[in-house]
């Protein structure tokens, strides 16, 4: 008899290989589309990553000035 641990861990790996071939074949389907959603969001990424090293920069300068006092 099959012990329930390992037939979860087998029915683990065929669900993520059928998940695999799927994305994979959304991605040769829709190659267009996700490249227009990776430009469209390119942007957001810069400002969001522009914000965060603004506000790094004033935390350690603040946190430089403190330690002087």
């Amino acid at each position: 008899m099959i012990d329930s641990n390992v037939m979860s861990k087998y029915l683990g790996i065929v669900i993520g290989v059928i998940a695999v071939l799927l994305g994979l074949k959304g991605l040769i389907s829709w190659w267009g589309d996700l490249l227009t959603v990776l430009r469209g969001s390119l942007p957001l990424v810069f400002i969001l990553g522009g914000a965060i090293a603004v506000i790094a920069a004033f935390s350690e300068i603040k946190d430089e000035i403190s330690s002087k006092k």
